[in-house]
């Protein structure tokens, strides 16, 4: 029915093999000195952290970019970035600015098809605030109808403004009681009038 062992020889060669196997002492390995932060793109990233967590901390650089930059850069996700060598750091930095130029594929940078340039490229750090802060600026001179909603302070993505975006201070259906007070003098005004 089913596969039996062969019975092991209970002698006294095998028991002391046994005890030899368990006496050995483990090899432990000092960690490399942890650098613990690293600038890497304009950015002070922690380097007790994993690289691929780390990096996440890069303003433009989001998870599934991260994995895709190790992977591209030939670094385990998980090692701690403060443990890489600083040519390691420069190869990394490189891969950071120019994503395309090692393989990464195209739908995962930031900016596919840049207006002014037509290319892909991958934006981080300031670079991407000045960038989206020029986009916008764009629409509000074209005069757009998302350029009119920026320009207002309104939902730009057809959200409905009834019960959300509502701005400090202003009251929208909410009877304040100054107003009330007011409302009630009119009316007592007006019924010594009729008298």
């Amino acid at each position: 029915m089913g596969i039996t062992k062969p019975k092991e020889e209970h002698t006294e060669k095998g028991k002391e093999e046994k005890k030899k196997e368990v006496a050995k002492p483990m090899r432990i390995e000092r960690p490399k000195e942890i650098t613990i932060i690293v600038r890497l793109a304009n950015t002070d990233l922690d380097g007790e952290k994993p690289v691929f967590q780390a990096l996440r901390s890069i303003k433009g650089v989001s998870f599934i970019m991260s994995k895709a930059i190790c992977k591209v850069a030939n670094l385990n996700p998980n090692q701690k970035l403060g443990t890489l060598d600083p040519k390691t750091i420069e190869k990394l930095e490189e891969v950071i600015k120019e994503p395309i130029n090692f393989g990464v594929p195209p739908f995962l940078v930031n900016r596919r098809r840049d207006i002014e340039t037509g290319k892909d490229i991958h934006l981080i750090g300031a670079d991407l605030d000045m960038v989206k802060r020029f986009d916008v600026q764009r629409y509000v001179d074209l005069k757009t109808y998302r350029g009119w909603r920026h320009m207002f302070g309104q939902p730009v993505r057809g959200q409905e403004t009834r019960s959300s975006f509502r701005q400090k201070g202003k009251a929208v259906g909410v009877m304040k009681k100054e107003i009330k007070l007011q409302m009630k003098k009119t009316e007592e005004g007006k019924e010594e009038k009729k008298k």
